[in-house]
């Protein structure tokens, strides 16, 4: 009968699936949009906010370069397209980024990419749930104030979801992004085709006023002026962050995975131009509002509209103006524009455990995070994101005005570093490259990655100019210490594969010369018996059954019983004068060690295996004392010798066996040293001694086997 645990677990995520399903949940592209793209897709709700919010710092004249500053952000984000289409066909394994720059540009700059986009990774959860949580917060106003407990609820219940697999959460999470695409370009049409007629109203907040925040002087033709610009344009480049995603995931996608994997990326490019564009185009069109702080800068007849103003996000002004004749779309395109927010978090949830999973093959993270959970998805990798998203949402309260200073730094870092790295790759392959029409494609193709390169370059440096001092920085200082962590494990890996390592050397690989049992002995009881049992059927070279004497009394009656039972076997009684058990066991091994080095010291530990947790804590815990010192002695090993209690009967049922990527809880007790009265054995058990011609040849040989 399962536990309570495990029978809450498989709710929640499913059956386990067998290896050979891995093959059964790779995704159509129908299906892999959504799961990749929702990210980028997203970021149509808060890139526009963002633009708008930055050209409110130098008043209402700042918003006619709105429009040129998406398209700028749109031509950035055709290029990418463009080039990470070269990507999925170069390197379809799944590495993406980190892969390009490992192979053509080295170990360093692949984990640079991958620190960055690690960290890229734990914003975008952060920003597109908190963002998701202000949008529902909107709606429903008894959640103001909890956003941030709101939005921890949401990672929780997207980690739960992506815990059932990757083609169960694009499945669940599929109609709503279609959804979100159809209602916000649904949107524009009717907009455009109301403007078209003359019938397109004025925003909510069309008629107050916006104050400069600060005197731009010179205007914004000067130095501070193409600053506030930039500023606005890295703010808008938001919304390239999610299309390094679908490179990461390319082993997803359903054969031919490059080619499906490109056309999913051309998909994603143009749905994205589309929705941004609209939703710029509108905002201008129905003069909307969006200032950095409104109680402050927007004005109704001249005076502050105070902090009782409610702004709402850019979509759900738009959506009130273009159907202020028909509220349910309105609702529609909020509900969406929310869920979708939420949603942007699963493209993150798809590529850091893969990520994670390929840098932990490398061994720069822990190999834990390389092993699928029962339903073939990273379930280490989700946990571990879910765990560092939330520590980011409660750290900045869920504002995504904070958090969104942190963004996109990680993203360009990898498109930069990518892109120079297919420029590499390029270069290299068309040194060797004979066929004419092969060489041609390649240098079409080095063109697209140059001009990637250059324009992603450009960005970075934009990026880091206008937002390291507003935040930037922390994500900086994030992606340095994951990157000397990440050599640190490296590191540590190496060291221990170098010392567990066979030599070449014929005498290193010399068997003992012998090998030496103890046997540990608190009171003769069944436990005792046994563990002599299989220490003698192990025909070991020496044998010894050594008790330590904390109570003169307590040993006398031990020494009598066993020449009273006739244990053919002498008891050695170590002398405890401070009652220690633990330090003169470990002195006698060591000793026995030093004697016969070239020897192996096997030391027999009785175990009781109990059913409940509690049982353990009614018992001594001295032999977990002693085995984690016995660990650290070159020479000795520690064998257990469980007597199953009465009370596990049955625990072999109920404990179902681990899955691969399961986190192994230990069942066992430890093994306890007992110095409380035992029942009497009767007669001769399965686990008292027995003389040594009386033990059967098959058993002997079976155990000689595993010894």
């Amino acid at each position: 009968m399962p536990s309570v645990t495990d029978a809450a677990k498989r709710l929640l995520v499913g059956r386990p699936f067998r290896s050979e399903k891995l093959s059964e949940t790779l995704l159509p592209k129908r299906i892999a949009l959504p799961v990749f793209a929702s990210d980028a897709l997203s970021s149509v709700a808060y890139a526009p906010d963002e633009i708008l919010l930055t050209l409110s710092i130098a008043g209402i004249a700042a918003y006619a370069l709105s429009p040129w500053i998406a398209v700028a952000v749109v031509v950035v984000l055709l290029v990418v397209v463009a080039s990470y289409r070269q990507n999925v066909h170069a390197y379809p394994s799944g590495g993406g980024d980190y892969e390009v720059a490992t192979v053509n540009l080295g170990p360093s700059a692949g984990l640079t990419v991958g620190s960055a986009l690690l960290v890229d990774y734990v914003l975008t959860v952060a920003v597109s749930i908190s963002s998701g949580a202000q949008y529902a917060a909107t709606a429903l106003p008894f959640l103001r104030g909890h956003e941030a407990l709101f939005a921890v609820g949401l990672i929780v219940l997207l980690m739960t979801v992506n815990l059932r697999g990757v083609r169960e959460s694009g499945t669940a999470f599929a109609v709503p992004t279609y959804l979100f695409m159809a209602s916000v370009i649904g949107m524009g049409l009717w907009g455009f085709g109301r403007w078209l007629f003359g019938d397109l109203p004025q925003a909510p907040s069309a008629h107050l006023e916006l104050a400069a925040e600060h005197d731009i002087s010179g205007g914004l033709t000067s130095l501070a002026g193409v600053y506030l610009i930039l500023r606005a344009f890295s703010s808008g480049a938001a919304a390239l962050t999610g299309v390094e995603a679908i490179s990461n995931g390319v082993p997803a996608f359903r054969k031919p995975k490059s080619r499906n994997a490109a056309t999913t990326l051309l998909l994603l490019g143009l749905i994205a131009v589309t929705m941004l564009m609209s939703v710029v185009a509108l905002a201008n069109l129905t003069n909307v509002r969006f200032a950095e702080d409104p109680s402050v800068q927007l004005l109704d007849d001249g005076v502050p509209v105070g902090d009782s103003y409610v702004q709402d996000p850019v979509i759900g002004q738009l959506a009130a103006t273009v159907f202020d004749h028909f509220p349910p779309a309105f609702y529609l395109v909020t509900a969406a524009t929310g869920v979708i927010l939420v949603l942007a978090a699963n493209t993150a949830f798809n590529g850091f455990p893969v990520l994670a999973s390929i840098l932990a093959r490398d061994g720069f993270l822990p190999k834990q995070l390389h092993t699928r959970g029962d339903r073939l998805a990273f379930s280490n990798g989700i946990l571990a994101l879910a765990g560092a998203a939330i520590v980011l949402v409660l750290a900045f309260d869920a504002e995504v005005t904070r958090l969104i200073q942190l963004y996109i730094v990680g993203v360009f870092v990898s498109f930069t570093v990518s892109q120079l790295g297919m420029v590499r790759h390029w270069t290299r392959h068309l040194r060797t490259e004979t066929d004419a029409a092969a060489r041609a494609r390649m240098t079409r193709s080095r063109v697209v990655n140059s001009v990637g390169f250059a324009l992603t370059g450009l960005v970075l440096v934009i990026v880091l100019l206008t937002k390291f001092t507003q935040g930037a920085w922390i994500a900086v200082l994030a992606m340095a210490v994951v990157f000397v962590n990440m050599r640190l494990i490296q590191r540590h890996y190496s060291s221990v594969a170098r010392e567990l390592a066979v030599p070449d050397d014929p005498a290193a690989k010399a068997l003992p010369t012998g090998v030496r049992a103890v046997v540990l002995v608190s009171k003769l009881h069944k436990p005792t018996l046994r563990a002599l049992a299989y220490a003698r059927a192990a025909r070991n070279t020496d044998l010894q059954a050594v008790t330590v004497a904390v109570d003169p009394q307590e040993t006398r009656a031990l020494q009598e019983r066993w020449e009273r039972l006739g244990v053919p076997l002498p008891l050695t009684v170590l002398d405890s004068p401070y009652r220690e058990i633990t330090r003169p066991v470990v002195d006698h091994v060591r000793a026995l060690r030093e004697r016969h080095p070239r020897d192996l010291v096997v030391v027999y530990v009785p175990e009781y295996v109990v059913g409940h947790w509690w049982e353990t804590l009614l018992h001594n815990q001295s032999a977990l004392r002693l085995r984690a010192r016995l660990r650290y002695t070159p020479g000795v090993m520690v064998a257990s010798v469980p007597w199953q209690l009465s009370s596990s009967a049955g625990m072999e049922d109920r404990h179902e066996p681990a899955a691969p990527g399961v986190v192994r809880r230990g069942t066992w007790g430890p093994a306890p040293l007992e110095h409380e009265e035992a029942a009497r054995p009767s007669g001769r058990g399965g686990g008292e001694p027995r003389d040594r011609h009386e033990v059967g040849q098959d058993e002997q040989q079976e155990q000689g086997r595993r010894a």
